[in-house]
């Protein structure tokens, strides 16, 4: 994806945080799933141009949604960021219009199978 030596710094939260967060930072008075802060836009983007930015993961909301979708803790914890780091390097679902959406949804799927298929997607044992 074009960012083979970077860094990024992963928090996992539960619901009341990421409210916190995202009532802050984004205006929205509710938990989300995640949430991405992008180190290469704004003022001090040029920075640390290896430093691609921070996501940020309510593991309560993670898990709801894993027990939804009838799918394993970790695996929809791992889409999350997943699609957290997709924020990170550009692609964007929500102000971009519906191809843009697709075009990461399209991304998402191809990276996540490409996890599955190389048996990345296991909880770490312990």
């Amino acid at each position: 994806m074009g960012c083979p030596a970077s860094e990024l710094a992963i928090t996992i939260v539960g619901d009341r945080r990421i409210r916190r967060i995202n009532r802050e930072y984004l205006g929205k008075d509710r938990p989300t799933n995640v949430i991405s802060f992008a180190l290469n836009e704004g003022e001090f983007s040029g920075l640390n141009p290896d430093v691609l930015g921070d996501v940020v993961i309510s593991a309560s909301t993670a898990a709801r949604e894993a027990e939804e979708g009838e799918l394993p803790f970790f695996e929809r914890l791992s889409f999350l960021l997943l699609h957290g780091i997709l924020h990170l390097v550009g692609y964007d679902h929500e102000r971009s219009g519906p191809e843009e959406a697709l075009r990461m949804e399209e991304k998402e799927q191809e990276l996540f199978t490409l996890l599955r298929e190389t048996g990345r997607l296991e909880a770490p044992a312990g």
